[in-house]
C-alpha cells in the first residue's frame, strides 16, 4: 500500500473543508484502473489528487464521502476477494485502511447510490469518461445534466494551494530526485547519443527513486515546439536540447524543471545571447517572488526583460512598455510564466484553470501570450509556483505574423528570419513562497551558462 501522512492530517483537511458547508455531502470517486490495449493490461495506476488529499488511499473502486450535515466521513468500497488475493497477495481490510486516514465508517459500495438519494451532492469536474458515466448513474442524471459544485471547487483550491510543512517536505524530496535526473542527463548529453537514450535515463531515475515522471517527458532538439514528446532524433553538434521533466515521489508530490543544453558542450555566441536573456528573466522573476505580489506582475517583469534582451540582439525594437502591453513578445514566448504545482504538476487544473490561477480580483486577458498565463493571482506564503520563461523561434508562427505584418513596429522580421532554425530555450524552477520571499525547492540544479557547460563536460 502507498505511504500515508499521519491520520489526523486527513481528518483536519476534511474538517476544514466541512467548515465552509452546512448542507449536503461531498463525493470523491477514486480513479479506476485504465486499460492500455486489453482489459487486464493497465496503465500505471494514478489516484485522483483530490481523493489523495482528503482520503490518502491509492486504491481503485472506492469512494470517499464527507457528510457536511452530520460532520462525518464515510468510505464506500469492498474488501478484496480470494480471486484478487491469488494475483495480488494478502491485502488489508478496508476498515483497517480507513482507520489509517481517521475514517470510522465503512460501507459496501452497493449502498452508495441509496445513500446519496435525496441529498445535495457536491462533486468536482470529472476528467475521466468512466467517472463521468459513474457520476451520472449514481445521481440518476444524464451526462449533460452533471453540474460540478463551484463552492466545492473554490473550497478545495483554498485548501490545496497553500502547502503545509508536511507537503513542502515531500515536494523538496521530489525536486531533489528531479535535480538528480536532470544532472545525469546533462552528463550524458553529447553528439551521437539519441534523444530516446536520454529519455530512458530520465524515466529510469524517476521510476527508481519515485513513482515515475510527473508528466510525459519533453526532451527534444526541436525545442521550438513547446510540448515536444518526440524522442526520435540523434543529438547533433551545434544544436540545443530542451529537457522539461519532473518526478512524482512515492507520496505523489511533483517536481518540474526545465534546462536547455548545448549538445556540443559549449553554447555558441548566438545561443549564449538568447540563453543569457532567458536566464536573466528567470532569476529576476524568482527574486521578485514574495507575498502580496500578483504573479501577473512577475510575468510582466519576465517578458519585459526578454523584450529588452531581444532588442539588444536586434530581433525587436520600439517602445518596450507598449510592446509588452500589446503582446508583441508572444512571438517569442507565447506561454505564461508558470503554474501552481503540488499533487499535480499543473496543480488542481482539473478543477478549472480560472479557479486556480485567477480569482474575483482579476480576469484572464484575451491577448495572445498574456491569456496563456495559468497563475496570475496574488502570491501568499505556502504557494508553490513554477517560473519558466523561454524564447522560441517557431517557423510557422513567424511566417503567419510576418505575412500579416503583425507588430512590425516592434519586430525586426528580417533578423528573425535568420533564427528560424534556432530552436528554443526554456529555464524552469519550482519556487515556494515564504514570509520572506521566494525559495527554489530542492538542491541547486546547474543553470548558468558556466554551470551548464561545466556539468556537460564533467
Amino acid at each position: 500500500m502507498n505511504p500515508l501522512f499521519a491520520s489526523h492530517i486527513y481528518q483536519e483537511r476534511r474538517n476544514k473543508l466541512g467548515a465552509a458547508f452546512s448542507h449536503g455531502v461531498a463525493l470523491f470517486l477514486a480513479n479506476g484502473e485504465s486499460s492500455m490495449n486489453y482489459p487486464a493490461n493497465t496503465y500505471r495506476y494514478r489516484q485522483d489528487s483530490n481523493f489523495l488529499y482528503f482520503f490518502g488511499l491509492s486504491l481503485p473502486n472506492i469512494v470517499g464521502v464527507i457528510d457536511f450535515e452530520k460532520n462525518r466521513s464515510i468510505l464506500f468500497g469492498d474488501d478484496f476477494t480470494i480471486d484478487d488475493i491469488i494475483w495480488m497477495g494478502d491485502q488489508p481490510k478496508l476498515l483497517d485502511l480507513a482507520t489509517q486516514i481517521a475514517v470510522d465508517e465503512v460501507r459496501p459500495l452497493a449502498e452508495l447510490s441509496s445513500f446519496l438519494k435525496g441529498k445535495q451532492v457536491h462533486f468536482t469536474p470529472p476528467y475521466r469518461a468512466e467517472n463521468k458515466i459513474e457520476l451520472a448513474r449514481l445521481l440518476g442524471k444524464n451526462l449533460d445534466e452533471l453540474t460540478p459544485s463551484v463552492d466545492l471547487i473554490k473550497g478545495i483550491v483554498a485548501l490545496r494551494e497553500i502547502k503545509s510543512f508536511e507537503e513542502i517536505a515531500q515536494m523538496v524530496e521530489a525536486n531533489e530526485i528531479g535535480v538528480h535526473m536532470h544532472t545525469l542527463v546533462m552528463r550524458y548529453c553529447r553528439p551521437g547519443v539519441t534523444e530516446r537514450e536520454l529519455y530512458g535515463i530520465a524515466e529510469g531515475i524517476a521510476l527508481g527513486m519515485g513513482n515515475g515522471t510527473s508528466f510525459p517527458v519533453i526532451l527534444s532538439q526541436n525545442g521550438q515546439t513547446l510540448h515536444n514528446h518526440d524522442h526520435s532524433l540523434t543529438l547533433e553538434d551545434g544544436r540545443l536540447l530542451v529537457m522539461d521533466a519532473g518526478v512524482e515521489n512515492v507520496m505523489n508530490y511533483c517536481s518540474d524543471h526545465t534546462r536547455t543544453l548545448p549538445v556540443s558542450g559549449t553554447f555558441s555566441t548566438k545561443q549564449r545571447e538568447i540563453y543569457e536573456t532567458v536566464y536573466q528573466a528567470n532569476m529576476a522573476a524568482i527574486a521578485n517572488c514574495k507575498p502580496g505580489i500578483q504573479n501577473i506582475e512577475n510575468h510582466k517583469l519576465a517578458v519585459t526583460i526578454l523584450t529588452e534582451g531581444l532588442q539588444k540582439i536586434g530581433l525587436m525594437k520600439g517602445n518596450i512598455e507598449e510592446s509588452v502591453a500589446l503582446g508583441a513578445h508572444a512571438l517569442f514566448m507565447p506561454h505564461g510564466l508558470g503554474h501552481q504545482i503540488g499533487l499535480d504538476v499543473h496543480d488542481m487544473e482539473d478543477l478549472g484553470e480560472n479557479y486556480v490561477g485567477y480569482d474575483d480580483t482579476m480576469q484572464r486577458s484575451s491577448i495572445f501570450g498574456w491569456r496563456s498565463l495559468r497563475m496570475a493571482k496574488t502570491l501568499r506564503p505556502g504557494h508553490v509556483i513554477t517560473i519558466e520563461p523561454g524564447i522560441y523561434f517557431i517557423p510557422h508562427l513567424i511566417d503567419i505574423w510576418k505575412k500579416e505584418k503583425k507588430f512590425e513596429a516592434f519586430i525586426n522580421y528580417d533578423k528573425v528570419e535568420t533564427y528560424k532554425n534556432f530552436g528554443g530555450i526554456r529555464i524552469e524552477d519550482s519556487v515556494l513562497i515564504t514570509e520572506e520571499g521566494g525559495r527554489v525547492l530542492g538542491k541547486h540544479l546547474p543553470k548558468s551558462v558556466e554551470e551548464i557547460e561545466a556539468t556537460i563536460n564533467s
